[in-house]
């Protein structure tokens, strides 16, 4: 499994959750708390994106490395998504393959694996066109995953329930998956939960999810399995999906 994060509020410099927090996203990629048996490390790749922008970079390879990536994260933004990567075996460790996905408007990263993988999705990928599944950013089940949710987003559909459609299409097909996805615009960020863990933490104009708690604060709370939570800064809402 990889490890994720996205915030959402008042401006805040990219490294508070990259590398300064107690449990920040750098220490999360060489000593997670929960991995739940999706392997132990997290050091396969790493990239984050912020607004305005979106601005991306990504890498292959461990976070801790990249003295180029400390200096970028001093900058302050209101919005952005950062993740680890454990690849699952078989994938390719490669910049391309590694979050935050985006199409220009969106941030996109799915902690998981699709099980079953390429069979069990293979009616999903023929719902795209050629040239789509042809430019995916690699060969890998999120980055599939991306270019359908992607086109869908394009047709202006409430981004909460295209999340929660491609999770149940998904699960259909493929239900040990593990389909724990973020999404975010800006001005809007989006979650889910599929057997594997989400939290959240909102303090003053400023939300926070992560797959595990950044620090001790007691205002972290865990988002139940098999939820959708949709924030935007000063409200946050959970559902079942």
């Amino acid at each position: 499994m990889c490890r994720h994060l996205a915030y959402l509020g008042t401006a805040m410099p990219i490294a508070g959750l990259l590398y300064d927090a107690p449990h920040s996203l750098e220490h999360q990629s060489y000593a997670p708390g929960d991995m739940r048996a999706g392997g132990t490390v997290n050091v396969d790749g790493y990239g984050v994106g912020w607004f305005p922008g979106p601005v991306r970079y990504r890498r292959a390879g461990t976070l801790w490395s990249d003295a180029n990536l400390r200096q970028l994260a001093s900058v302050e933004s209101t919005a952005f998504l950062a993740a680890v990567r454990s690849a699952t075996t078989g994938m390719p460790v490669t910049d391309a393959a590694c979050a935050p996905f985006t199409d220009g408007t969106w941030l996109f990263s799915h902690n998981g694996r699709v099980d079953g993988w390429p069979h069990t999705v293979a009616g999903l990928a023929k719902t795209l066109d050629v040239t789509d599944v042809l430019t995916m950013d690699a060969p890998t089940d999120s980055a599939l995953l991306w270019t359908v949710l992607r086109r869908r987003l394009e047709t202006g559909k409430n981004p909460a329930r295209t999340l929660v459609e491609l999770v149940r299409e998904v699960a259909d097909v493929a239900p040990r998956s593990r389909l724990n996805f973020l999404l975010t615009n800006g001005e809007v960020l989006v979650g889910t939960t599929w057997t594997h863990a989400l939290w959240v933490l909102q303090k003053g104009e400023g939300v926070t999810l992560a797959s595990e708690p950044l620090d001790d604060d007691p205002g972290w709370r865990e988002i139940p399995d098999r939820h959708v939570v949709t924030a935007v800064p000063s409200t946050v809402e959970v559902r079942p999906i």
